[in-house]
């Protein structure tokens, strides 16, 4: 985290009301973290955090004692262990306060789990919203924002990544990618390929750090440029809808009947079949119904 910056007001007498409490915290820079924030960090009865080094760092930076205050860990390895304490603090009528490690908790974060079996418990579960990469990099790419589909991260297998994104190329939104800067020549050689080399796109680059870059282009410019050297940093891929395309309902109908002889359930190929011809999922499931109705009875 950089921007090291004197400490502001908060205030540390406000105690937050019990429940989970999910604070987004600064993508990059230390003076991104919000009023509301702070002062429910320094509120909080209990603080939890994917990283609790990191979250320390940010109170630190912000004048923000811990007081001895309980700090717990939760992370992808340890949520099964981490998730009764937070409970059993929720219990007692504590106000936790959960930081995911960079931006907002819940968005291709472990806090995912937390915030559910807080729900069912019946716990109050509150937002403290901020930076986020995907609106952040939405913001700068240049491209359409009224509609757009956040991936998350693309799978690491050369396989597994390109039949991730075949189902992703007809989505008639404009699609956000997180990546890892050693795999994004990769991806982004994928995707020009798949989605087509004349397809704008934009790679966010280390987004409200000090070496913060994004470059624009076409899905073919960007794979030639990066195919020269990985970027350094974190990286967000913003990719532009497809143009509208002419859908015959012979394609959907055998799609359909494809992806069901193949053993998929009627809501299953539904789905699957829904976004790539980019079509209304419920229309799509409606034809499914029919064609599994039509179908004559298998033979003993």
């Amino acid at each position: 985290m950089n921007d090291p910056i004197l400490p502001m007001p908060h205030s540390a007498g406000r105690r937050p009301e019990p429940g989970l409490h999910l604070v987004a915290t600064p993508i990059g820079s230390a003076r991104d973290i919000t009023l509301r924030a702070l002062d429910t960090l320094a509120g909080a009865d209990v603080l939890a955090a994917e990283d609790t080094r990191t979250l320390r760092h940010l109170m630190e930076i912000h004048g923000i004692p811990v007081n001895g205050r309980l700090m717990i860990p939760y992370h992808d390895h340890n949520g099964e262990a981490a998730r009764p304490r937070i409970l059993g603090v929720l219990a007692e009528g504590k106000s936790v306060a959960y930081a995911s490690e960079a931006g907002t908790p819940l968005i291709a974060d472990p806090g995912l789990k937390l915030a559910r079996v807080a729900m069912d418990a019946g716990y109050k579960v509150i937002a403290a919203p901020g930076a986020s990469a995907v609106l952040t990099a939405l913001t700068v790419a240049g491209l359409p924002t009224d509609r757009f589909f956040f991936a998350g991260f693309a799978p690491s297998t050369a396989t597994a990544r390109r039949s991730w994104l075949s189902e992703l190329s007809a989505v008639r939104a404009t699609v956000v990618i997180y990546e890892s800067p050693k795999r994004t020549a990769r991806t982004l050689s994928d995707l020009a390929e798949i989605f087509g080399a004349n397809r704008q796109a934009a790679v966010c680059r280390e987004l409200t750090k000090r070496f913060e870059e994004t470059r624009r282009g076409t899905l073919a410019e960007l794979a030639a440029h990066y195919a020269q050297g990985d970027p350094r940093g974190e990286v967000v891929l913003v990719i532009d809808r497809s143009d509208e395309v002419v859908v015959e309902a012979a394609d959907v109908e055998a799609a359909l009947r494809a992806a069901l002889g193949g053993g998929a359930r009627v809501k299953e190929a539904a789905a699957e079949i829904a976004l790539k011809f980019g079509l209304a999922k419920r229309d799509v499931y409606q034809l499914a119904l029919t064609l599994q109705e039509d179908e004559p009875p298998s033979e003993a």
